[in-house]
C-alpha cells in the first residue's frame, strides 16, 4: 500500500466520474483548508488523473477506477462529500504532519 507524508504532497486531485457537481465542491473546500499550504488541488475526471498527482481523493465507488488510472499514486476513498472523516485525515497529515496511506 503506497503511502506519502503530508509534508511531502504537491499535487492533490480529486477525481471526479462525469463530473462538475460535488466533487466540484469538494476541490474548492479543499483549496480553502490548504490555502498557505504549497499544495494544489486540481479536479480531474478519473480516467484522466495526472502523473504527477501525489495523493488521490476520490467517492468510494470510483477507487478502482482511479487505482486503474493511476497505479501507485496514494488513494484515499470517501464516503461523503462534505465532512468526511477520509478527507479530513488527509487535510490534517498535510497542515500539521502525519502519514498519509493510500
Amino acid at each position: 500500500m503506497p503511502s506519502i507524508e503530508g509534508k511531502d504532497v504537491r499535487k492533490l486531485i480529486v477525481a471526479c466520474d462525469a463530473g462538475m457537481g460535488s466533487s466540484v465542491m469538494l476541490a474548492s473546500t479543499l483549496r480553502k483548508q490548504l490555502k498557505g499550504t504549497p499544495v494544489s488541488v486540481e479536479h480531474t475526471p478519473v480516467n484522466s488523473i495526472p502523473g504527477d498527482a501525489d495523493v488521490i481523493v476520490c467517492h468510494t465507488g470510483l477507487a478502482d477506477r482511479a487505482r486503474a488510472s493511476a497505479p501507485g499514486v496514494v488513494l484515499v476513498p470517501f464516503q461523503v462529500f462534505i465532512g468526511d472523516p477520509a478527507v479530513a485525515r488527509v487535510v490534517s497529515a498535510i497542515k500539521n504532519g502525519g502519514t498519509i496511506d493510500g
